[in-house]
């Protein structure tokens, strides 16, 4: 399986950004997806996660403004972020879990004040 995210970028607080993850390569095995960050200095940490039914998962510190979601006619992960703080600026990963985990490379977030 191979990840590749994109969609990071420079945003104001208050504002909002959409990060895409391109899944290829043996998808049928990924029975869960989802975002992790990792701010400077601090442990990464999951965001939100989605399983092949569509139930999901948040941090309680993103709950109510980021929204996951899978197109799976388009292997296709998102994770839309609305409200967006400070606290918010970090690298973002997606990952996959099959019989292994699988990572994407980073995509930067940062919000400014």
């Amino acid at each position: 399986v191979q990840l590749q995210a994109s969609g990071g970028g420079l945003v104001r607080a208050g504002g909002s950004l959409r990060l895409s993850c391109a899944a290829s390569g043996s998808i049928f095995s990924i029975k869960v997806m989802g975002w992790y960050r990792q701010a400077p200095g601090k442990q990464r940490e999951l965001v939100a996660a989605i399983n092949g039914g569509g139930s999901t998962n948040y941090a309680d510190s993103v709950k109510g403004r980021f929204t996951i979601s899978r197109d799976n006619a388009k292997n296709l992960m998102y994770l839309q972020m609305n409200s967006l703080k400070t606290e918010d600026t970090a690298v973002y990963y997606c990952a996959a879990v099959a019989s292994i985990w699988y990572w994407g490379q980073g995509t930067l977030v940062t919000v400014s004040s």
